[in-house]
């Protein structure tokens, strides 16, 4: 068959092939997920039975229910608009390399590299929180079940070894199913999240008030004297509170990286972008306030560093309380699933690019369109990540756990907010694809860079007293080592830009011949 512009590589492509082709790369992953898994796979790593569950305390510590009951809409909200942003951008190039893609495109190879290197560093980060929660909900499960069953820091650790060890055979062997997993997932999360709520509001003998779940206010973080007004409380400690929304909404780029595997990405890609986060956001809201509710044992909650499984445990019979953990674990499995299968694909792509040392080993796939290798080297990298987790904190909270919360929460919002401050600055130059926000992309777009310059700044900031340097119960196990990781890997990619990588790293690379596309 002769080349053409319908074919590449003498064979016919479709509309998805033919636009996949004009942005440089041949199809290589096989196009089988409809719009509905391709939305499927943000939602469930998005994960509001993973994100509400295994954050709730950094919300209950830092503000308490105001910080939940108001905070979590509030920054909906922003979430919201910067998936819009995205959405755009997706719409106009569906690539696997989405954000990085996008930066390299629009501005020069410098946006791309630095842009591929966060989002990468947040897609391990989540990817190893996700499990790593799952882990100690599964721990906390086996507790329940089984009186030999310790529950410990270490056997918690192993569990999370399991667990994403099971997730990268699942992304490796699974690919006939692995659309149909993320569909599955989805389901799961609808209707786990409505029998939990069900099960909140009609099992407890008693509830709380309206007044506090909306207008209580807690400070268990140690600051200000645990004062819950001033400067302090208002401008430090309640916004530390919003990591818990800011941390489950998160993700969604999925949307973008499973774009080559879905068919309509430029239509699909783009709605399911933005639709997972509004429908997480509004389901997330309803199920956090049936866990404010419930909580009419705050000491008991307390008394767990706020942990979400001591609302349970206290307002519920064993039965229930069983039942909720195991829905919680299920739906952390299916996230930390999909959680895997975004990163791998961003992993391959980057690679395809050579922006990743070791690059012909991470860009193959093999012959079921499937990147092995990319799977099992951005696993290792999320279980390195999480190795500060096998050490208990003084201060009585998961301070390691979270600090590898805000490195995905830092890596994923930084690597956003290139693109989109790029897209800004091209103003009319940029080509929209089906997908558009018109005229609106300038307000939008400068409400999504002040946002997340905002975020990216607190959530390096120390969670705990003892994580203060310089102070008398200073203690390294109480660090947030967020700064520490996301700053010492941008320091290292820097060093490596100026040194070595801006002499050869061009950015995209054309995976077909420009006669191949026309």
């Amino acid at each position: 068959m002769a080349v053409t512009p319908e074919t590449v590589a003498g064979q016919p492509m479709d509309d998805d092939s033919r636009r996949l082709a004009e942005l440089g790369y041949k199809q290589e992953l096989r196009r089988k997920w409809s719009g509905f898994s391709n939305f499927a796979i943000s939602f469930s790593i998005i994960s509001i039975l993973a994100g509400c569950f295994t954050t709730f305390g950094q919300a209950w510590n830092n503000g308490g229910p105001v910080a939940i009951s108001w905070g979590w809409p509030l920054i909906s909200i922003f979430i919201l608009i910067i998936g819009f942003c995205l959405a755009e951008l997706v719409s106009a190039y569906p690539t696997a390399g989405g954000i990085y893609w996008w930066a390299a495109k629009m501005g020069r190879p410098v946006h791309g590299w630095f842009t591929g290197w966060l989002n990468l560093i947040g897609l391990v980060a989540v990817t190893a929180s996700v499990d790593y929660g799952c882990a100690t909900f599964l721990n906390l499960t086996l507790s329940a079940l089984f009186d030999g069953w310790a529950g410990t820091l270490q056997q918690a650790f192993g569990l999370f070894v399991v667990i994403l060890v099971l997730h990268g055979l699942i992304n490796i062997f699974g690919h006939r199913i692995i659309d149909l997993l993320q569909n599955v997932s989805v389901w799961w999360h609808v209707a786990g999240a409505t029998v939990v709520v069900a099960i909140l509001v009609f099992v407890p003998d008693d509830h709380q008030s309206f007044q506090f779940v909306f207008t209580e206010r807690f400070n268990n973080s140690g600051f200000a004297d645990g004062g819950t007004g001033g400067w302090t409380f208002w401008f430090y400690i309640l916004p530390l509170g919003f990591l818990l929304t800011q941390y489950t909404i998160t993700g969604f780029d999925a949307c973008a990286h499973v774009s080559e595997e879905t068919r309509g990405a430029s239509h699909t890609a783009a709605r399911g972008l933005w639709k997972s986060i509004f429908y997480s956001a509004i389901g997330g809201w309803i199920l956090l306030l049936a866990f404010l509710f419930a909580a009419t044992d705050v000491e008991a909650v307390n008394a767990a560093g706020g942990f979400s499984g001591a609302i349970f445990e206290s307002a519920l019979t064993p039965f229930f309380f069983k039942t909720v953990i195991i829905i919680s674990t299920v739906g952390q499995f299916f996230c930390g699933m999909s959680c895997v299968t975004s990163m791998s694909r961003m992993a391959y792509a980057f690679s395809r690019d050579r922006g990743v040392p070791g690059w012909r080993i991470w860009s193959k796939v093999d012959r079921n369109g499937t990147p092995v290798n990319a799977i099992i080297g951005a696993t290792g990298a999320g279980l390195v990540l999480t190795l500060p987790a096998l050490y208990s904190s003084a201060a009585g909270v998961p301070v390691a756990f979270y600090a590898v919360v805000s490195v995905a929460v830092i890596g994923l919002y930084l690597s956003f907010v290139i693109p989109i401050a790029l897209r800004l600055r091209l103003g009319d130059r940029f080509t929209p694809g089906p997908w558009t926000l018109g005229r609106r992309y300038k307000i939008l777009g400068w409400i999504a860079v002040i946002e997340i310059a905002v975020i990216s700044v607190y959530f390096v900031m120390p969670i705990v007293p003892a994580g203060v340097p310089g102070t008398a119960g200073f203690s390294w196990s109480a660090v947030n080592y967020a700064p520490l990781a996301v700053g010492g890997v941008l320091l290292l990619v820097a060093v490596w830009w100026y040194a070595s990588a801006r002499t050869w790293f061009t950015g995209p690379r054309r995976t077909v011949d420009d006669e191949e596309t026309a």
